[in-house]
């Protein structure tokens, strides 16, 4: 199916240079920021308390915010859970305070305020889990990287490998990179969506890939070069881009708007992750695979001419 059916091909590889140094320079200001300024990391990574609390009404998060805040907790995060008269509280560690202490403090605050409300849960998470979590998740990127670039050596060649896992670390280190410069909560959701983008991402790589590989073989192509054959696969994607990343991005941005602030942070990287998912597959993947050298040789096999009398002969 092609809605958007573009009958020449687009230069992209002339201009890839560009778009490298544009990416290059993105990289950089993100691993700056990422070095200097460090990740605003939630509740699930540095310890703390959260609770469960219900209404009779409709709660108004405004007024537990500024009951939070009159505790001294000026950052807790405040938000609906499961409906508007349920409210998860996140609370970073008080040194002297226990959990069972400050959630009889939150609830007095909470009742000072009228409205019948009730204590559902309160879980402590201490530092020490919140650093294991962080170290599972690092080692759960380092895997999935690996799987990605084992799985494109196999199925296509080493230089695919090498370039996707480029690609898809420059989409993880951008999406960070957001999240240390603008200071946003780095929780577990978020984590969850940077590696669902590693899959993402890779799997529009993956398209890219096949048509190059169908190309290589298409004696109607053997007289383009390269970066022409890169270009034919790209423009011929284009289509199944627009539609398939155009549909995803809406739902994305439905849960970013109309999600609450329980998966804001959450759509918010899945909606970073596809806009660069799509820009590192076409422009920074594919320049890389050619200037590792990709040829005919590496995905096409040598055709064999059939003589009288004998089983073939290698051209």
């Amino acid at each position: 199916m092609e809605f958007f059916r573009i009958k020449h091909d687009i230069p992209f590889m002339r201009y890839a240079l560009i778009f490298n140094v544009i990416s290059l320079v993105t990289f950089l200001i993100a691993v700056g920021s990422l070095a200097t300024r460090g990740l605003n990391f939630g509740v699930d990574f540095t310890g703390g308390t959260v609770m469960e609390v219900s209404y009779a009404q409709p709660a108004d998060l405004g007024k537990i915010r500024e009951a939070m805040a009159r505790l001294g907790f000026s950052d807790a995060a405040v938000q609906n859970f499961g409906t508007s008269r349920d409210v998860l509280i996140r609370l970073p560690v008080k040194q002297g305070v226990t959990s069972a202490k400050l959630s009889e403090q939150v609830m007095q605050e909470l009742r000072k305020d009228g409205g019948a409300v009730e204590m559902r849960r309160v879980e402590f998470v201490g530092p020490q889990v919140g650093r294991e979590l962080f170290e599972a998740g690092a080692l759960a990127l380092l895997f999935v990287s690996l799987g990605i670039v084992g799985y494109l050596a196999l199925r296509f060649e080493w230089k695919f490998g090498v370039a996707a896992i480029i690609a898809n670390l420059h989409d993880v280190v951008i999406i960070v990179g957001f999240f240390s410069i603008f200071q946003w909560e780095f929780s577990l959701p978020v984590l969850a969506a940077v590696l669902a983008i590693l899959g993402y991402s890779v799997n529009e790589s993956v398209v890219v890939f096949d048509r190059v590989r169908e190309n290589f073989r298409n004696r109607k192509l053997r007289s383009r070069t390269v970066p022409e054959i890169l270009d034919n696969a790209i423009t011929r994607t284009m289509s199944r881009t627009i539609i398939t990343h155009g549909c995803t991005q809406l739902m994305v941005c439905s849960m970013l708007i109309f999600g609450g602030e329980t998966l804001h942070y959450f759509a918010l990287a899945l909606t970073i992750g596809i806009l660069f998912g799509i820009y590192s597959s076409v422009l920074v993947a594919s320049p890389i695979v050619m200037y590792l050298g990709v040829s005919r040789e590496d995905l096409a096999k040598p055709e064999v001419e059939k003589k009288p009398g004998e089983s073939g002969a290698v051209v």
